[in-house]
This record gives structure tokens, sequence and C-alpha cells, in this order.
């Protein structure tokens, strides 16, 4: 009688055992959605050492919901309505940050420029053919980063009839349907890079709807590795191109570039605090073979950057971007 009583005891133990781990992992699922909604909602609060830790979350943070959506098939396989109920504030602050970028955006208005950005690579096999890739996306702006010899007498070449207006200062380059003017070098060049680097240039373009500054720039690389983001001399970059936009004259402002960053990005403060941005289409841009983010950006000032997409790949590591630029 006392060993069938302790196998009892023992069989209805087990039996209790299961349902406590069911409920303690989705008491962890939970806790993972209240941690995710808060890097979501609060990723300016993450510290940027070591590391630089908050940048590096920032750059990949639309890739939240992919998280979510993880969380929420293994919840629904827990059956567990703790995890459930709490995956309701990571997906609530995912769709109130980049919801409106799923939207088409609004139509385009008369007082707009189309405008293309797009680092062709210094590796492209295929300039002329990307060139008129480009072209024929009917843009009046389209800027270039990483042009040099001899591809760019190949992008001068095959950009010519559309694009009478152009200039290019040391490896980056604006082509424009509109007479362009004031042409400059803009010194973005961090401290410890050598002489010789020049990847900032300012232009006035005369546009049917008023003169607009344009500026393209193509910002240091940035590189993951263990010990995090290395962004240091992109950082410096950004800040030395934000100051040169805050003491330009012109209202209206176009920037064109490979920032090497997202606009969630705290690096790139500088230049995003001062201009506005698409509000609809994520168009990743890099790597062209599998697109993580949108480091190649279109931003304004006076001005609203409408719906931005990518275009088809063409000989570079990065898509080309295109948005539709509505003047004030």
């Amino acid at each position: 009688m006392a060993e069938r009583a302790g196998s009892g005891a023992v069989a209805a133990e087990t039996s209790v055992v299961p349902g406590v781990g069911k409920r303690r992992r989705g008491w962890v699922l939970a806790g993972l959605a209240v941690v995710l909604g808060g890097v979501l909602g609060f990723h300016r609060l993450v510290p940027n050492w070591p590391g630089r830790l908050g940048s590096l979350i920032e750059s990949f943070l639309p890739w939240g919901g992919a998280l979510v959506v993880v969380l929420l098939v293994v919840a629904l396989v827990r059956r567990s309505a703790v995890a459930l109920v709490a995956l309701l504030l990571p997906v609530g602050v995912w769709v109130d940050t980049f919801g409106g970028l799923l939207l088409p955006g609004e139509e385009g208005g008369g007082r707009e420029l189309v405008v293309v950005q797009h680092n062709v690579s210094d590796e492209n096999r295929d300039p002329a053919g990307t060139a008129r890739a480009l072209a024929d996306s009917g843009a009046d702006l389209v800027a270039l980063e990483e042009l040099v010899d001899p591809q760019l007498a190949a992008y001068e070449k095959a950009l010519a009839a559309d694009y009478p207006h152009h200039v290019v200062r040391g490896t980056v380059g604006l082509w424009s349907k509109h007479p362009l003017s004031g042409n400059q070098v803009v010194d973005i060049k961090p401290r410890s890079i050598e002489e010789g680097w020049s990847r900032g240039l300012r232009a006035v373009v005369r546009s049917p709807y008023g003169d607009v500054a344009a500026y393209v720039a193509h910002l240091p690389s940035v590189r993951v590795g263990v010990s995090g983001l290395a962004s240091q001399r992109r950082d410096e970059s950004a800040a030395l191109l934000g100051r040169a936009i805050a003491n330009e004259s012109v209202e209206s402002v176009i920037l064109l570039g490979d920032l090497n960053g997202v606009v969630e990005d705290r690096g790139l403060r500088p230049i995003t605090s001062q201009l506005a941005f698409a509000e609809s289409g994520f168009a990743f841009s890099f790597p062209a073979t599998f697109p993580l983010a949108r480091i190649d950006q279109i931003m304004a000032r006076s001005a609203a950057v409408g719906h931005i997409r990518t275009l088809p790949a063409t000989g570079s590591d990065h898509l080309p971007v295109v948005a539709r630029v509505a003047l004030e």
C-alpha cells in the first residue's frame, strides 16, 4: 500500500510540473516582448557604449518587426495568453514607428523634383548600363558616389543627352536637367583621414520653382565587428555636413547621398535633426543582393520628401533610390 501511495504521489507531482513549465515559458515570452517593445520605443535611451551599441541597434530597428513575428509564432504554439497580451506592446510601438512607411504615400503636386541617389560602386563593370538605367527614371537630379577613373568618363558620356548640366568633385557628382551654379566642395573629411579624400559637393539648382541648394555626400563607411559598430569617422563627417547645411543661405535644400547610416541612427542626428526625410517606403538599399537597410538617403529642408523606393539593381552593390521632393 505504501509503495502504491508513493508512486501515486510521484505521478501527481509529474502531472503538475509540465503545466508549471508552460506557464513559466509564457512569462519568459512575455518578458521578451516587453523588452523588445521598450527597445523599439525608447532606443534613444540605450547607451552608445560599449561599441556604439545604441547606433548598432538603431541601424536594424525596423527588423524588430521580424522579432515580433517570431515571438508571436512561439506564443501561439505555446498557447500562452499572457505572452500574446504582452506582444501588443511591441506590435503597437512598431506600427506607430514604422507603419506609415507601408502606406503608398500622397500623390505628387506641381512644385516637385524627381531625384535619384545611387552609390554606383568603384568596381562597377557596366557604368554605361548603370547610367542608362538611372536616366530612364526620368529624374530631374541624379546624384552619384564612388566615381573613379576610367568609369567617370562613361557616366558623363551616357548621361550627357538627358542631363546637360553636371558637376563632379572628388568621387561624388550631380547631374541635372536644370542649370547649376555655385558649385563647390563641401569639406566633410574626418581629421584622421589623409589629404586627397573628397566626398562632398554643393551646387545651386536653378529649378523652375526657384533655387535649390543640392548637396551630394558620401560619408565614411562603418564596420560591425566583435567590438561593436565602428562609426567614429562617419559620425564626425556627419557633424561637418550638418554644420554646412545649417549655414546654407538658400532656403530650400536637398541632400542626396550614401550616408552609411539609417535615419534612426543617432550618429546622423546632426543631419536628420534639421532635414525632413521620407515618411513612406522602406527602400532598403544595401547590400543589393539582400537589402537590409536604407543607407542611401534623400532628405530636404523647406520641402517634403514623398514616397521613396528602390530601382532595379545595377552593377553596384547598392540599389538606387528615387523619390519626389515637393518644394514649399
